[in-house]
């Protein structure tokens, strides 16, 4: 995890300009570095490390002696760079893992560069020699980048939207700031002003493809023959579905910085941790591995994470959740998300004070998490409620393809603000595009359980409880709250207090654009303007289930929850 910042074509002194890159400090806590770009007077870079791989010549931007006209600042990891350096006989000159982008870009062009990394990345590549700018994002956008462009080719680019609200244009009126589309690079032409013009926008990979860098990366054991006579022979696919998560986790092993997991003893967090443990244990890592769960002292998710890391022997810590220390933490939550969905806020709040804790009190820095998993495998309940098989795959695509507006931002944003450095194993490209190959009829909730073929795939293997293998689902906000009083209903008690009927009848008047419904949402929405005003397209429209009729995200409020008696 780190923060990324780059200005081409400056319309204003960098002097002025660069205290906005100080407004993603956070995301890399161990140094920070301003470098301008020698022939071009109004184009610079900053960057904040964290340091995860590579103590020595990990700074940024990365430049090599082999390319002197390269420049390459980059956010996040990519997983193959060892087997790609092999597989093309490349010539490193540092152990950054970034370096095969300067290597498979000077071999390849942008786009198949693009699609040989396995990792998750926002990039910013300058070649000078060309003079051309590109810049691209992971499939899922695990990692986040934003950029503004003005008329007169002023480029700006970030790893928050945060850092680009005060910079300094010529436009009378504010530069749009957007989010970069996941799985695609955009190319520019850089003009001797420093002034960029847009030449190329295309993307690299979706999450229905079998992604490039698959052909590099020969799995034992995995069932090739898969379209039998029958269609996929159930057994094979299991057996596939295993294989496949239990590489995205070991490559994501990848640190040089102790690595923990979070664990809300839920069905994609535990197989997460119990994947992790076990193979940690086979390589042989010199600390047992850190597993943390947030809640009130009765909640459902503290418990069964207690279940699950006795099961797997982690080291477990448990943080104590009170919904004042909520109340308390939105608005800077808020600040940090530069959302204002309802769902994503909910949640959010538990994943910062975890977060918060983990950066205060271990020394884990390396944070696997059980995010996409939903997505995916058709876990939230609504799916219950699909009107067919093929609309629940294509809707599970559309929550993949929108994940980084949701539960990608919230957990990129809320482990970042601490310094902590994210890994999602369920968004693994190989192991997504696996999963949405199989059969539409495979994939839907069976037998009234949601992700009934992962669970399935998983069973009778003892890697975690059979009562968390086969436990319902519970969204993190509402899992990690007190059965008696939900986080929620604490949550709207607060805002009935402070929000009145008047106001949010006046609502579609004084927030035209998605304008909210209930008064949680215009509570949230006032803290928002507060800090990003005029910025609402941000969040282009609410978390909300289909097929059902519901005014509210939360599972507890749809009339298809039903909780666990045992728990």
């Amino acid at each position: 995890m780190c923060g990324i910042w780059a200005l081409f074509g400056s319309d204003e002194c960098l002097a002025v300009q660069c205290t906005n890159a100080m407004k993603i400090a956070h995301r890399g806590p161990d140094a920070f570095r301003f470098e301008n770009v020698n022939g071009f007077t109004n184009c610079c870079f900053g960057f904040h490390r964290l340091a995860i791989v590579d103590q020595l010549y990990g700074m940024q931007p990365l430049r090599v002696k082999k390319f002197p006209y390269l420049w390459l600042c980059y956010n996040g990891e990519i997983y193959n760079h060892i087997r790609l350096k092999n597989q093309f006989e490349f010539e490193y000159q540092t152990k950054v893992d970034g370096e095969i982008l300067l290597h498979l870009y000077d071999r390849f062009g942008i786009k198949k560069m693009a699609s040989l990394l396995d990792g998750v990345f926002s990039f910013i590549l300058l070649d000078t020699a060309n003079r051309k700018v590109f810049i691209g994002r992971d499939t899922y956008g695990v990692r986040p980048l934003f950029r503004l462009l003005t008329d007169n080719g002023f480029l700006a680019l970030c790893s928050e939207a945060k850092g680009l609200l005060e910079i300094k244009t010529s436009m009378s009126t504010p530069a749009k700031i957007t989010p970069f589309p996941p799985g695609h690079f955009e190319a520019f032409d850089l003009k001797l002003t420093g002034k960029v013009q847009s030449v190329q926008m295309e993307r690299f990979h979706c999450c229905t493809e079998e992604p490039k860098h698959a052909a590099y990366n020969n799995l034992e054991g995995l069932g090739t023959d898969l379209k039998k006579e029958l269609g996929f022979e159930l057994e094979t696919v299991k057996s596939n579905i295993r294989i496949l998560f239990e590489d995205a986790v070991k490559k994501r092993l990848m640190a040089h910085r102790r690595i923990g997991c979070l664990l809300s003893g839920g069905l994609d967090s535990s197989l997460v941790a119990a994947s992790l443990v076990k193979l940690a244990n086979e390589e042989l890592l010199p600390y047992p591995i850190q597993t943390f769960s947030i809640g009130a002292e009765d909640s459902p998710d503290v418990a069964a994470a207690r279940k699950v890391a006795a099961h797997i022997g982690s080291e477990h810590h448990e943080v104590n959740f009170t919904p004042e220390e909520g109340i308390r933490a939105l608005e800077e939550v808020i600040v940090h998300l530069e959302s204002y969905d309802i769902t994503t806020l909910r949640a959010s709040v538990g994943m910062y004070l975890i977060s918060k804790y983990i950066r205060e009190k271990t020394d884990s820095v390396v944070i696997f998490s059980g995010e996409g998993s939903d997505e995916l495998t058709q876990g939230y309940i609504y799916f219950h409620k699909a009107p067919s098989p093929k609309a629940a795959a294509e809707d599970s695509v559309r929550l993949l393809k929108e994940l980084y507006l949701f539960d990608v931002l919230r957990a990129d944003r809320t482990t970042a603000a601490h310094g902590l450095e994210l890994r999602v194993p369920f968004l693994d490209h190989r192991f997504t595009a696996y999963y949405l190959s199989l059969p539409e009829e495979m994939r839907v909730p069976k037998d009234g359980v949601e992700k009934h073929l992962l669970r399935e795939a998983f069973k009778g293997l003892k890697l975690i409880p059979d009562e968390i293998l086969w436990r319902r689902k519970e969204a993190f906000s509402d899992g990690m709250t007190s059965m008696k009083k939900s986080w929620y209903s604490s949550l709207q008690e607060h805002i009935e207090s402070e929000v009145n009927d008047s106001e949010l009848e006046k609502a579609n008047t004084r927030f035209p654009f998605n304008p909210p419904t209930t008064k949680e949402g215009f509570f949230i929405r006032q803290i928002f303007e507060k800090h990003y005003p005029d910025r609402c397209e941000w969040t282009p429209h609410y978390w909300m289930p289909r097929w059902i009729k519901a005014t509210d995200p939360s599972a507890r409020t749809l009339s298809i929850y039903k909780p666990d008696k045992d728990q």
